[in-house]
């Protein structure tokens, strides 16, 4: 039997040392201590490991994003703005060009984009879902490039993932509301096309249902599409009922900030006349007044997590596919408020 050449895994193995840390002695890029360097460039040598791509044209390598196009520039969206901070910023550190490239349906063609993206890539990582359908990921999966999913999955595809754990955290915020003892509560959705709003909603209907609690469909209403403030439509669509709830569970703190405008537009105090909470801890949430009470889902780690499943690919270290959930962290802030000391 033909014996298998050493890889990148064999010698950090061997060295005691991560594949980040190899990699980085392998292409002579900084960021490991000078004993490190010398133990890992002894340990190549006698493994006998002769890396495939050479420092001169590492430098050269191209690796892409594809995420969809929104009317807002992707890099200044408030949550995939960190996704891909996080992911650009692991990547330059290894070397790597970032080619971003955004598809619009309505008037881009995937064979197109495929034919002048691909032949300059060595891998693709694919950010979201939305508009970017599972028959898209087929014929990106089949053109054979290393490929990586954020805060997408597809069923019985066994691509390497990176995703929140949204229904828990939908789960965990309704959880709170109810527990601060609310149980007239609306919920501001989102769009189905984003499985990571989906997860999130079913996570609210999960804590409602153990509560024992039916939610009003009319404190349920449908987003709107293409308005620039979400949330704000659907709350104004709440506030114009006869009766309103005491807390609102907005899908995103996107929505949560058009919601909150919205409210203070109609004279009502937040929290005093109505609470409000959301999901993600975007960079305003910190600065809205009041400030908002959200669920910290770790952008900028999902960017960071998905590279460094690429670069292995790339290098060929992954042999298993593997879907990577980060966890999330509550944040209690100031926009819900406790109705338990009233009683």
């Amino acid at each position: 039997m033909r014996k298998q050449r050493p890889n990148m895994r064999d010698v950090a193995r061997q060295a005691g040392v991560s594949l980040s840390a190899v990699s980085l002695v392998v292409n002579g890029k900084p960021g490991v201590s000078p004993e490190i360097r010398e133990h890992v460039q002894e340990i190549i040598s006698n493994l006998g490991y002769k890396n495939t791509i050479t420092q001169e044209n590492t430098a050269k390598q191209a690796i892409g994003i594809l995420i969809e196009k929104n009317s807002m520039p992707v890099i200044m969206d408030a949550f995939y703005g960190e996704v891909i901070r996080g992911f650009q910023t692991e990547a330059q550190r290894m070397g790597y060009h970032v080619i971003l490239s955004m598809f619009d349906r309505n008037h881009d063609n995937l064979d197109e984009l495929i034919n002048s993206l691909v032949p300059q890539l060595k891998g693709l990582v694919v950010a979201n879902d939305g508009d970017i359908t599972l028959e898209m990921i087929d014929q990106l999966k089949s053109v054979r490039l290393p490929l990586v999913l954020i805060e997408n999955h597809v069923m019985n595809q066994k691509i390497p993932t990176v995703v929140g754990d949204h229904f828990m955290v939908g789960y965990t915020m309704m959880r709170y509301v109810i527990e601060m003892g609310h149980t007239e509560i609306a919920v501001l959705k989102g769009p189905t096309k984003y499985s990571s709003l989906v997860h999130r909603l079913l996570g609210i209907l999960a804590a409602a249902g153990e509560a024992g609690m039916t939610l009003r469909p009319e404190w349920m209403p449908k987003p709107v599409s293409g308005h620039p403030h979400k949330g704000y439509m659907q709350m104004q669509e709440i506030l114009r009922l006869p009766t309103r709830p005491t807390a609102v569970v907005a899908i995103s703190d996107k929505t949560a900030l058009g919601a909150m405008e919205a409210i203070k537009e109609h004279g009502l105090r937040i929290p005093e006349d109505i609470s409000i909470v959301s999901m993600d801890n975007i960079a305003e949430s910190a600065y809205t007044r009041p400030p908002l009470t959200t669920i910290s889902v770790p952008k900028y780690e999902m960017g960071a997590v998905a590279f460094d499943k690429l670069h292995r690919l790339i290098n060929g270290e992954m042999d298993i596919p593997v879907q990577s959930i980060l966890y999330s962290d509550f944040i209690v802030r100031d926009s819900c408020l406790d109705l338990r000391e009233k009683k």
